[in-house]
């Protein structure tokens, strides 16, 4: 049923102001979209408001047939009923999430003689869990450092009362046998109570009575006992070596995301007694957010307003908390019961963490885009906006200088699988006046085109220059002047702004300029194309750059004078062992923060 069958000026005079849930649906009365508002009438109106909307919300909108609402008192409700029904419904707008209730848990049960148990599904059996962690083998992991550090039992109830003599794990000192009393009660209920400090991210203090403890031992010559707290102290000091949270954080998940026309990417850091356990990556598709705070926001209930099932951390770290903040602390509170800071650090380890998923987010996204069928699909897209049957492999080029000097050009290729890395070129370009891009394309051109045209390689169908006009007819006189008239040629501008999704397209030898949606898979293939003929072309220059300069190739990097060189060739042993090294490893050395190890790694990983 067509949008022009919804009276929708008629609808929105019935809306009341108010918060509640609206639910979008089509001719067929099919679900569309649900969505929340603090102001109904508000936020319903803006869908048929004549404001300019991006792709997605036009196509939504251009299918409503009609629209239900719910009125709820607060907005916290609202987002929770939100929630429920997308969770119920499936709309093809919303952000969809498998709603996995197989994530594990750590239990201490409630019994005579607790044990600590891995658990999955339904809470049924009385006692205390931990997590959600994020896969069986961070979970487990974690039960074995419990093990060796307080040597509570993990054994099944039926196999633990059938004990006439204590089992294996008593001879390795996994276990202290309270199943066949050899162990007293309250030293076994201190080591439970040990357990559940540990469970709640409480290390700090666990150490220091531990250590107290080992000290009074030791001054009553009760060694044995003593020496077994030193070995717990111990193996617990070494996994305070590998935090890197601030104290007083040991929980929390830490969200970013990146979004790429339809598809986005949505990864997440999990840190359970403050250190990171594990980390997981969702890519939802289409959907109507197009940045990557509308992502993360629209993620968060999703994925964490799901009952006991899925119990958040104290804290969720993400980039930017929204007008949303409020309400979703609110309805967090509501489904656990306890409250839950959404966080957005300035600085520190959180931040940096915040940062490694933003990265992480955008690289993984990078090649789920670059692989199979969505590089297909936004192939054929591409071949269909300029109006021929099939591409199967592109070309892109660009120059890169610093004021004229070492200019490089680039040569990337994309075929039917994405990026074919072993046919990137790099050319030098010689013998042209200095920041003469149109010179130095024609140079480029020749040179690639000539070997083509001799048999030493594959023609593509496609040549797009990243340039406007004027590049473009450099690349129309070079093919020309070559017979070659089977290769397509298209300039992609940068737009009055230079912002990203405002370029300008021109197509073919007559330079008619072509629209695309910023949106389309055909628009979002050629921006990854151009970006990264961009960052091959800038890689090639830094490198040329570097090679002509004179001395160690250190003295390039800002900071790193006669003091931190000689530090860094000692610790390393060589320019070499510098080149290996990874970030970590750099800031062991005396004098090198995060950020200048950061710079040295770059400096010397540029393709």
């Amino acid at each position: 049923m067509p949008a022009e069958s919804f009276d929708a000026k008629a609808f929105l005079k019935t809306l009341k102001q108010g918060p509640g849930v609206y639910q979008m649906y089509d001719g067929q009365g099919d679900i569309l979209y649900v969505g929340k508002a603090k102001n109904l009438k508000n936020r319903v109106s803006s869908y048929f408001s004549g404001r300019p909307k991006d792709a997605k919300t036009q196509a939504l909108v251009s299918r409503i047939a009609s629209v239900q609402v719910t009125l709820t008192h607060t907005e916290a409700e609202a987002l929770i009923l939100e929630h429920n029904l997308i969770k119920d419904q499936s709309p093809p707008y919303n952000i969809l999430l498998k709603d996995d209730k197989s994530y594990p848990y750590i239990m201490v049960t409630e019994a005579e003689w607790p044990r600590v148990a891995f658990h999955r599904g339904a809470k049924r059996t009385k006692g205390q869990y931990f997590g959600p962690y994020p896969n069986g083998y961070a979970a487990r992991e974690a039960m074995v450092l419990l093990q060796k550090v307080f040597k509570v039992r993990q054994c099944e109830e039926s196999f633990f009362r059938n004990r006439s003599r204590p089992c294996l794990q008593y001879q390795i000192e996994r276990c202290t046998g309270p199943c066949v009393n050899l162990v007293s009660r309250e030293d076994y209920q201190r080591d439970v109570e040990r357990t559940l400090r540990f469970l709640r991210g409480e290390n700090e203090e666990l150490v220091a009575n531990l250590t107290q403890d080992m000290q009074r031992a030791a001054e009553l010559q009760e060694y044995e006992k003593a020496a077994g707290l030193r070995d717990s102290v111990s193996q617990l000091r070494e996994v305070q070596a590998d935090q890197v949270i601030e104290s007083g954080s040991g929980n929390l998940d830490v969200v970013a995301a990146a979004v790429a026309g339809d598809i986005a990417c949505v990864h997440t850091i999990f840190v359970r007694q403050g250190r990171v356990i594990a980390s997981r990556s969702w890519y939802p598709k289409d959907v109507l957010a197009d940045t990557p705070a509308a992502v993360v926001e629209d993620f968060l209930p999703q994925y964490y307003l799901s009952g006991e099932e899925r119990n958040p951390p104290s804290e969720i770290v993400v980039a930017q908390a929204g007008e949303q903040r409020d309400i979703f602390e609110q309805a967090l509170r509501q489904v656990s019961g306890r409250r839950i800071r959404l966080t957005v650090p300035q600085k520190g380890r959180k931040h940096s963490w915040l940062d490694l998923a933003s990265r992480t987010a955008e690289q993984n996204l990078a090649g789920k885009l670059a692989s199979g069928a969505a590089h297909q699909k936004r192939l054929q897209s591409l071949a269909d906006a300029l109006g021929v049957e099939k591409l199967e492999r592109i070309e892109c080029f660009d120059i890169s200088h610093h004021s004229g000097a070492e200019t490089v050009a680039s040569c990337v290729v994309y075929g039917a699988e994405g990026p074919i890395k072993s046919d990137y070129r790099k050319f030098n370009i010689e013998g042209i006046r200095g920041g003469d891009d149109y010179a130095a394309m024609e140079q480029a051109l020749q040179r690639r085109y000539k070997r083509l045209k001799k048999g030493e390689g594959q023609m593509s169908d496609l040549l797009v220059i990243d340039g406007g006009k004027g590049q473009l007819r450099q690349a129309i006189e070079v093919l020309d002047s070559l017979a070659i008239d089977s290769v397509k040629l298209l300039g992609v501008a940068k737009g009055p702004t230079r912002k990203s999704g405002w370029e300008k397209l021109f197509f073919g030898r007559g330079m008619q300029e072509l629209t695309l949606d910023s949106h389309s898979p055909a628009f979002h293939l050629l921006q990854q194309v151009r970006d990264e003929a961009h960052r091959f072309a800038v890689a090639g220059h830094t490198a040329r750059k570097n090679k002509k300069l004179r001395g160690s190739p250190l003295d390039q990097v800002a900071g790193i004078g006669a003091k931190r060189k000689k530090a860094l060739l000692h610790h390393f042993g060589g320019l070499q062992g510098i080149k290996s090294a990874g970030v970590q490893d750099l800031q062991k050395v005396d004098g090198i923060n995060r950020r200048l190890a950061e710079d040295i790694y770059f400096h010397f990983h540029q393709e």
